[in-house]
């Protein structure tokens, strides 16, 4: 793909292979990061999709934190560790930007929230994330929220998972607020599991399966899977109960 801008605020992420002794221990054993030279980033929105347990998190933070998020996530503000969980992946990334610096940014990963949220009071900033605690919202509302009210544009977003809190209309709204912040001049990169998310149109979607492939959003397994359920929901639950 070569359809990155130069004004883009991430343009690629490469790893440098040559710097690791083996890919047989974690995070290098991973199937994200065996496969993973080098990985162009659309303007607008890229997507990185796959099965559990291939990387995907583990990749996404990796480039979060060698941009200078905190690694449970929040803005670049943030800096504190309630756990010191993340990998070394991130000293092995080289990041290409563009000429042009965000704003602002947000790294989120759906399993921190709560720890960030948390700062986010300690630091008696609430106002800027609509003005009511987040921990006084469901965990879904306060997603929303932070999209609403924290998000603006010409930024960097690196969010993983957010449709862990979202219900289907409310995937749908947080789609309605990305593209109003694209077409602001935010760039966003998304690691997820919701055909929904995925299917915003102006984007380019990576499938990891046996290394990352650029495919449409209609060929990726996880719309193919829910279309197949969807459409024949009673010959797929048969099919399933009866396989244990």
């Amino acid at each position: 793909m070569k359809r990155f801008k130069l004004n883009q605020y991430l343009r690629t992420v490469k790893l440098c292979r040559e710097n690791i002794s083996s890919f047989s221990a974690y995070p290098f054993s991973l199937e994200a990061v065996r496969n993973l030279s080098t990985l162009d980033f659309h303007p607008k929105v890229t997507f990185i999709v796959g099965e559990n347990g291939t990387g995907k998190s583990t990749i996404l933070e990796a480039i979060a934190i060698a941009y200078g998020f905190n690694p449970e996530g929040g803005t670049k503000n943030f800096n504190f560790s309630t756990m010191d969980t993340h990998s070394e992946l991130c000293n092995y990334l080289k990041l290409i930007k563009g000429v042009k610096m965000p704003e602002d940014g947000f790294f989120l990963r759906a399993e921190s929230f709560y720890n960030v949220a948390t700062k986010i009071d300690e630091l008696g900033v609430a106002r800027s994330y609509g003005g009511v605690s987040l921990h006084d919202q469901s965990h879904g509302e306060s997603f929303i929220s932070l999209f609403i009210n924290k998000f603006k544009g010409n930024s960097l977003y690196i969010l993983d998972e957010p449709e862990a809190a979202l219900s289907p209309s409310r995937q749908m709204t947080m789609l309605a607020r990305m593209h109003e912040l694209v077409e602001q001049g935010s760039q966003f990169i998304i690691a997820t599991h919701s055909p929904i998310i995925m299917s915003y149109p102006d984007a380019v979607v990576y499938e990891l399966k046996g290394g990352f492939k650029e495919v449409e959003y209609k060929d990726t397994e996880h719309f193919q899977v829910m279309k197949q359920f969807v459409n024949n929901t009673e010959k797929m639950l048969e099919i399933l109960m009866n396989s244990y």
